[in-house]
This record gives C-alpha cells, structure tokens and sequence, in this order.
C-alpha cells in the first residue's frame, strides 16, 4: 500500500544563519506541514555588515567556505529524503543581495551543489514571508501587518485574502545594527538612527494608507521576545521563576497563546538596556541562546516599530520565509489541478499546536506516526475492519498522532498526561466538536501506558459507540508510534492484508509484523 508522500525543501541563505525546511503536503486536502528544520550559524553577513560603511560590502572567503560546506550537507539530506530538485528552491535574502561578490556566491553554490539560488528583493522577501505566515496562521482573511527582523535588513507586508498589497524591505536588522553601534551609544545612538531610518523610508505614511488589523512577527528575534515576555524576564528575575509551583508553570503553559502586547516588549527591553554583570549575562545566554549576541539591537528595532506604527499586540508566526517559498512552489506544481493552500482550518490548528509545543525531531517523529497511523486505518477499511468510521475519525486519529507528545514540555515523566490536559484545557483546536477534542485528547493520553478502561473516569458519560471508537483508534496509534520509531520502516513501503480474525502488516524490506485483532490488543 503506497501512500503519497509530497515532500517539497526550502533553502534560505540569511545574513546570520543557512537554514532548510521539508514540507509535506497533501494536494487534496491542501494540509501543509513542515517535517523537518536544520540550521547552520553560518555568518554570510557578519564581515559585509562590519564594512556597512562602505557602498559595497563583500562576503569573506572564509564565510563562502562555510556556506558551500553547509549548502552540501543541506543536498545530501535531500538526496537521503528522495526530494529531486525540482521540488527545492534555494533563495538568498540581504547579505547575498548588498554583497559585491554576491554573484559569485551564486555562481560557486550552483557549481558546488548544483542548486540555482535566486536572490530575493526586499519586496520579494516581505511577500514571501507573508505566504508563509498564512500557512500557519487563520488570518488569511484579516488584514495583517507582517514583520520579519533579519540580521541585515526588516521586511513588511500588508495583505488581505492572500494577496499583498504593499511589501517593503529596510536595510534595518539585528546584526547590522549590533555592529554598527559596537563600542558606542548602543541605546540612544542606535535608537535615534532606527528611527530616522524609518521615518525617511516613508514606512510610516504607507502602513496608515494600507491600514492592519493584526500585526503578526515572524522571526527569530520576534519568537525570542516573546519566550522573554512568558518566562517574565521584563518583570521579575529569570531565576525566581524556579520559585513558581510546577502546577502554575503548567497551568501557564497550557494557556499560553504566543503573543505579546507594546507595554511587554517595553520591559523585556529596558531589562536588557539597564540590567549588567555576570549574572545577567548567563540569564540572557540561557534564555536567548545563541540570539543574545544581538537581541539588544532585534529588541530596540521593534520596539521603535511599534512606536513608530502604532502597534499595541503582535502574534507571533512559527512560519516564514521558507514556507513561503514552498507555497510558491506548491502553486506552480499544481496550477492545473486548482489546488488549495490553507484549506482547512482544523488541520492548520492542530498543525499551530503540534509546532509550539513540540521540538523539530518530535514534529517529524510526530508526522511519521501519522502517516503509519493513516496506511493502517485505510487498510483496515480496505479489509472490511472499521467500517463505521469516517474522514473526520481518521482526521482526529492523525491529529493525535501529531500531538501525542506535546506534554513532553514538562518534563517525560507522565508526558501523556500533560499532552491530554494542553489539548483538553488549552482551547487550540479549531472547528472540532467537542467530543472530536476530546477524542483527540484521549488518544494523545493513552498512546502508551495503560489501554483505556470503557468505565474509567474521563469516558463518564460518553456513549458507547464513542468508547468502541476510542478502543479502536487507540490500538491504531499505539501500533504507529512503535512503528516510527523504527527509523529503517517506511510507511510508503507498508502493506496490510487479513490474517485469522487480525492482520498482517509487511514492509517491503522483508521485514514482517504479525499483528492480533483489535479486539485481543484492547485486551492487553
């Protein structure tokens, strides 16, 4: 039973880092996911941004070096996945563009990998980005400012409907700055040149002849903000948080809605502007990591550009520039088919969650669970098992294959209990039912461990037919999460076929599963 596996990769060649997504989709149902992220620090714009006084700034060798050696490891990957180059797209943003050697970079990656890099205008880089951010987020239909702080520049976009009415690009971002003020009035000598920059830019006049509903972030140093903003660094010390109770750490978590408003970002940044010594210092490294070089400068930029436009909240997007990419990808592969992006709003809510809350490894980990999870509930069908449940069942089953592991925040120890309280109290699901939600949760809580009782205390209440759904959906995701984790497996090599009252699951490796009845596994 082959099942489709539409694997499409992004590059994206920053000022401070090289970084690569795999996205999944899924044409009929338009689902869109990313799989899988690696990032190189690869510095193309640290040597360019320390000559920025200079009309033409260039790449190191030593960085050109990096970034080959990196762009290589970044094709193998896709060689070991089976993703050809026509489903890839490589883009460079503003290092690669101000450079004056910037086209023999190019030049060198395609003789090097033979990957043909485009190099992104601003204009380009804000509409990408916001292809990307409506992947994630149900704003399509809002009017909504996206920013993306860079390392050499700041991209803005306005759209509505999925299409962009104004996007610029300024030569504004957190290592240029971080660089240019090295040694001198870091605050107010970088403050007053942020906000004569924007102010000339004409940025301001356009964002109020276009207008925003919603403003949405979308970078690195924007998520950094608000991982400060929820940890409390602008309020109180970092280290009194270990203070708080781990049921209100929890209970926090559970609510957490990754946003955060002007007053918030005030503080984070008068923190980092004021506060000095060692101790501050290990603070910000084990908070901000490997941002803390230059989240001064990304924090002191956004705050003017909240000053400066009149922002009072922004969301905060998982997505950007890459999936932006592969969106532009995605609707030239499949014109002639009219397919959809971002066509079902309960998938991209499950797929919003399963991001925050899950790391890079446990959201593939989480995609192959489900698409083992899909290849046995349809052949179960196939087989004549299951016949009582439909699309929206399996729908539900996959949702909780993605999710299984989002309690995993708080620590292994009874991480599927955490997973089933996220789901159930956290109201992050979209357009399921109730009953859905709390099918989903259920089977996210007994993916391991023990088997549900039909009489136990969460099924109070819920109908019999309800409880039989569970015992068989859960035999399912307990099957697939053993099978994931098998890496030499691949769903895509998987066939299942009747044996006496059960089934048999055979991969094509020679590698065979003998699998009970349903009705012995609930037993078990």
């Amino acid at each position: 039973m082959a099942l489709p596996d539409d694997l499409f990769a992004a590059i994206d060649m920053g000022t401070n880092s090289i970084k690569m997504i795999i996205v999944q989709f899924h044409p009929p149902s338009g689902r869109f996911l990313t799989v899988a992220r690696h990032s190189d620090r690869v510095c193309l714009g640290r040597d360019s941004a320390a000559a920025s006084s200079n009309s033409s700034p260039s790449i190191s060798p030593d960085a050109v070096l990096e970034a080959l050696r990196c762009l290589r490891q970044f094709t193998e990957i896709l060689r070991a996945r089976g993703i050809p180059p026509r489903r890839t797209r490589c883009v460079a943003t503003s290092a690669v563009r101000e450079a004056a050697n910037g086209s023999e970079l190019v030049e060198a990656v395609r003789a090097a990998t033979g990957l043909d890099v485009s190099v992104l205008s601003g204009e380009e880089e804000a509409r990408l980005a916001y292809s990307g951010v409506i992947q994630f987020f149900p704003v399509r239909e809002k009017r909504a400012l996206l920013i993306d702080i860079g390392g050499g520049s700041t991209e803005f976009a306005i759209g509505e409907g999925g299409i962009v009415d104004f996007a610029t690009s300024l030569k504004l971002g957190h290592v240029s700055l971080t660089q240019r003020f090295a040694g001198g009035d870091v605050v107010g000598g970088m403050r007053n040149f942020i906000r004569a920059a924007v102010k000339d830019s004409g940025l301001v006049q356009q964002v109020k002849r276009f207008g925003f509903e919603v403003a949405v972030g979308s970078s690195g140093t924007i998520g950094a903000v608000e991982k400060a903003v929820f940890h409390g660094y602008g309020d109180v010390n970092v280290a009194a948080e270990t203070d708080t109770s781990a049921e209100e750490l929890l209970r926090r978590h559970v609510k957490r809605d990754w946003r955060f408003s002007r007053v918030e970002l005030k503080r984070v940044v008068e923190r980092l502007c004021t506060e000095e010594g060692q101790e501050e210092k290990e603070i910000r490294e084990e908070l901000f990591k490997k941002r803390s070089e230059f989240i001064v400068a990304g924090t002191l930029l956004l705050e003017e550009i909240f000053e400066l436009l009149g922002i009072e909240e922004m969301e905060v997007s998982e997505y950007a520039l890459g999936e932006g990419v592969v969106a532009e990808a995605l609707k030239e592969e499949f014109n002639e088919v009219g397919f959809k992006l971002n066509a079902n709003p309960r998938w991209n809510s499950v797929v919003r969650l399963a991001t925050r809350f899950n790391n890079k490894k446990r959201v593939e980990n989480g995609a192959r669970c489900a698409a083992f999870a899909k290849g046995i509930f349809e052949g179960l069908r196939h087989c004549g098992k299951l016949i009582d449940l439909g699309g929206e069942d399996l729908e539900c089953l996959e949702a909780a294959c993605l999710l299984h592991a989002i309690g995993l925040f708080a620590g292994k120890r009874g991480y599927h209990k955490q997973s089933y309280r996220v789901i159930m109290e956290g109201n992050h699901l979209y357009g399921f039912s109730t009953e859905e939600i709390k099918l989903i949760a259920l089977l996210a809580r007994h993916h391991t461990k023990k088997f549900p009782k039909p009489y136990q205390a969460s099924l109070a209440e819920t109908p019999e037919e309800f409880r039989q759904k569970l015992q068989g959906l859960c035999t399912i995701i307990r099957m697939s999460v053993v099978l994931q984790k098998n890496k030499r497996l691949n769903f895509e090599d998987m066939e299942l076929s009747p044996l006496d009252g059960g089934f048999r699951l055979v991969f094509k490796q020679q590698l065979s599963v003998d699998i009970p009845s349903i009705s012995e596994a609930s037993k078990s």
